[in-house]
């Protein structure tokens, strides 16, 4: 397994995680907001539960900047990010 299939199944597992918590969010499109309301999305998402687990799982900071341009991306765009962060890519 690769370094980019073990990345995404360990970001696939904090994905869901945190998308079963909201049930508009029934729909597994592989959308990093999806970890969030989108019902009522909140105002800031650096700090919040699933970056602090992104953060935790891969031993990586994630800033405002990083966290805005995550939020957009789908987990397969999330995980290469992710491998770039820790200096793997």
């Amino acid at each position: 397994m690769s370094e980019l299939e073990k990345t995404f199944d360990i970001l696939y597992k904090i994905y869901n995680k945190h998308r079963r918590q909201h049930p508009e969010n029934s729909f597994d499109s592989k959308q990093i907001c999806l970890m969030w309301s989108t019902d009522d999305p909140p105002d800031e998402i650096e700090g919040t539960g699933p970056f602090n687990d992104i953060e935790e799982a891969f031993k990586i900071a994630i800033d405002d900047e990083d966290a805005l341009e995550l939020y957009d991306m789908t987990l397969e765009e999330a995980s290469i990010i992710i491998l770039e962060i820790q200096g793997v890519m």
